[in-house]
């Protein structure tokens, strides 16, 4: 049962209860034939995708260029199937396909009695990590979250989401949330490498060769708060397995000058992209905002 606005009920409608019992393989099939019919007859933002890459990656060969397009939709295919999935999985089937790397730290941090901030990307399977986290942390972990405008849409994943006891707060309300409950220690978990076109705090910085806005919220939230941050890396390391690494952005108590750890973020994003470029958001119009205009 989860308790959503109060009202404690199985948010799960009977069909995601159905289709979650479904073998991973079958999903797999279901949401590759999805992908096929999205990028090669509806071609749904498809040049978007292309174009993104092709500024990133200006000296690719258009062979390989067109290889990660069709690498990035079919990820995008494998994630919804999994996130359908995790609507069923146990904490066992959790554990044999998440690793995580050097929870250790996290854990340490923690244990120092103050909340820490956990910032990751939008690379791999992010719902998947949440699971994660909430399994293994062994601390309660806050979740920054965008609600989403449909209501029965919203109510099932947050049902998926919170699953194993993640609590989620909406993003716009998070620094708030933060400080009226900041004796409670915890892991506080959010994604900041979205354009931040409903904010007038942005930091430029060159990020995969492009002037590129960066949403300042962690740095906010890192400042008025002294928590300890991690940065937390998402790795797909085969079809349905991830590892989940824990990188030091940021030491308790640590002053920071403007826009340093915003910089330390996005070079971490940036390192990951590159390793797995296939695996990021290339589907939204990142680079929207243009420097010259702000």
């Amino acid at each position: 049962m989860w308790e959503y606005r109060g009202v404690k009920t199985d948010l799960r409608p009977l069909w995601l209860r159905l289709v979650a019992r479904l073998p991973l393989g079958v999903l797999y099939a279901v949401t590759g034939a999805l992908i096929f019919l999205v990028l090669r007859v509806l071609r749904l933002r498809v040049e978007v995708v292309r174009d993104n890459l092709k500024a990133c990656f200006p000296a690719l060969p258009a062979a390989d260029i067109e290889r990660l397009v069709a690498g990035h939709y079919y990820q995008v295919g494998q994630t919804v199937a999994e996130t359908f999935k995790a609507a069923a999985m146990t904490r066992e089937q959790f554990s044999a396909r998440v690793t995580l790397r050097n929870l250790a730290l996290a854990q340490e941090l923690l244990g120092l009695g103050k909340p820490v901030l956990l910032i990751a990307a939008h690379q791999a399977n992010w719902e998947w990590v949440l699971h994660a986290l909430a399994l293994n942390l062994g601390y309660p972990l806050d979740v920054g979250y965008k609600p989403i405008k449909s209501q029965w849409a919203e109510r099932m994943m947050f049902a998926i989401r919170t699953r194993f006891g993640a609590h989620l707060v909406p993003a716009k309300e998070l620094l708030g949330d933060m400080l009226k409950r900041r004796n409670i220690v915890r892991g506080i978990a959010m994604l900041a490498d979205q354009e931040p076109l409903s904010s007038d705090h942005k930091h430029w910085l060159t990020f995969l060769g492009r002037d590129t806005a960066f949403y300042m919220g962690p740095e906010q939230m890192a400042k008025a708060t002294r928590y300890a941050a991690l940065f937390v890396a998402l790795r797909r390391v085969k079809r349905g397995h991830y590892e989940i690494e824990f990188m030091p952005l940021a030491g308790p108590g640590e002053k920071l000058e403007p826009g340093e750890l915003t910089v330390r973020y996005a070079r971490r994003v940036e390192q990951e992209i590159l390793a797995a470029p296939q695996d990021w958001t290339w589907g939204h119009r990142r680079w929207k905002l243009k420097k010259g205009i702000y």
